[in-house]
């Protein structure tokens, strides 16, 4: 492995790979225009806003556009997309998709982030390879969990929890280039933890703690999805598929073993920790890796990953100087991974053909130059000093 991912953890990689961000209010100071770009096809849409493709029309670049919710009726709802804001312009690091600038339409509600755009996400790309009877070879297993790796390493160091990691908020570029994405449950932390939402994280890759209810936790629920996803990247299944909540956490003590206070210091001690759960014994988990699929450096991986007890739980700097990947076959090169056209390119009609303009809840045709500078002032100024304010949330 020996492409730029391979010590992404020391400081000269990281002054190589990792720009240093500019004071936070410079993001905003572009004060461009929703009429500089061009629409071409809506790519998704989540709780916290939509995402569409778009080109630049000044750098003729093709660009994703994710419309921040700023509904201002409700105040958690607000606040959420606030901290979201705040966030994707704060990180910045090769695997992450971060915010470049902010653009704005005709009124206080059309705020957009500009931000790269990645054709493939892991949830479709591993749907074909599983339609093709394909599996990933075990060097791209390890450049995608290299890559996801970095990403996670750099968001931990800089106190960002994500929250809810995920094949389908995982992003693959036609060069093989891994990206992290979708921060609209994503939290700043610090130390002491802090008490938080415990129904966080899609329920497949949901840490234990969080579905025993503790509201108290930290970076090692990340690490538990990447541990789920790590499964997923060499069995192309999900290894929790639950239903719900409670078949969700019988399902991993099934795999696992019903946990105790010896293996989980104060597992009793939870919410619903004095729950009887049917017991059962422990490493059934190893089954549902094929060991032809895992060598035991993976499969060791795999379980530091998948501890119960939260602090013993492998950190994302740990597990990149793990032995998994030094063995042969290493990591490959990124441009190495294979690709095909993304459902995310709509119909794939050329950039320059004709289309409608981003979605607006008004055409920003219709409006004068000079009504549009006075509206666009407004916006701006308006999201610039609320931003401002919610800086520490």
């Amino acid at each position: 492995m020996d492409h730029q991912y391979k010590n992404c953890s020391t400081d000269q990689v990281k002054r190589e790979a990792v720009t240093p961000l500019p004071p936070f209010r410079l993001a905003f100071q572009s004060r461009r225009s929703l009429t500089e770009f061009q629409y071409l096809n809506k790519i998704a849409e989540g709780a916290f806003g939509a995402v569409f493709r778009a080109r630049d029309k000044k750098k003729d670049e093709i660009v994703a556009l994710k419309r921040i919710k700023t509904d201002n009726r409700n105040e958690g709802f607000f606040v959420a997309a606030l901290r979201e804001l705040k966030i994707l312009l704060k990180i910045q690091h090769p695997n992450i998709v971060a915010g470049r600038e902010l653009v704005l339409g005709n009124n206080m509600e059309e705020v957009f982030v500009v931000m790269d755009y990645v054709p493939h996400d892991l949830r479709s790309y591993m749907d074909a390879m599983r339609k093709k009877r394909q599996l990933f070879p075990p060097g791209q297993v390890k450049c995608l969990m290299t890559q996801l790796l970095c990403a996670l390493q750099h968001l931990h160091e800089n106190w960002i929890l994500h929250r809810d990691l995920k094949p389908s908020n995982i992003l693959l570029s036609h060069k093989g280039v891994l990206k992290v994405a979708d921060f609209g449950l994503a939290r700043e932390y610090g130390l002491p933890p802090r008490q938080y939402t415990p129904g966080m994280v899609t329920l497949w890759y949901r840490a234990p703690e969080l579905l025993l209810f503790s509201d108290e936790y930290s970076t090692p629920i990340d690490m538990w999805s990447i541990g789920c996803i790590f499964a997923e990247f060499i069995t192309l299944r999900p290894l929790f598929p639950g239903r719900s909540e409670v078949d969700q956490i019988n399902r991993i003590f099934e795999g696992l073993g019903t946990p105790t206070d010896t293996t989980w210091p104060g597992y009793s001690e939870l919410p619903v920790g004095n729950v009887t759960f049917q017991n059962h014994p422990t490493g059934r988990w190893r089954e549902m890796i094929r060991n032809n699929l895992l060598s035991e450096d993976g499969l060791s991986l795999l379980e530091e990953f998948l501890l119960y007890d939260p602090v013993e739980r492998m950190t994302a700097a740990a597990a990149l100087d793990h032995p998994y990947f030094k063995e042969q076959p290493v990591a490959i090169e990124p441009d190495m991974m294979p690709t095909w056209p993304a459902k995310s390119e709509g119909n794939r009609q050329s950039p320059r053909a004709r289309r409608p303009p981003l979605p607006t809840s008004k055409s920003l045709a219709s409006s004068s130059d000079d009504a549009h500078k006075k509206a666009l002032f407004r916006a701006n100024n308006f999201v610039m000093n609320i931003l401002q304010i919610f800086v520490s949330l």
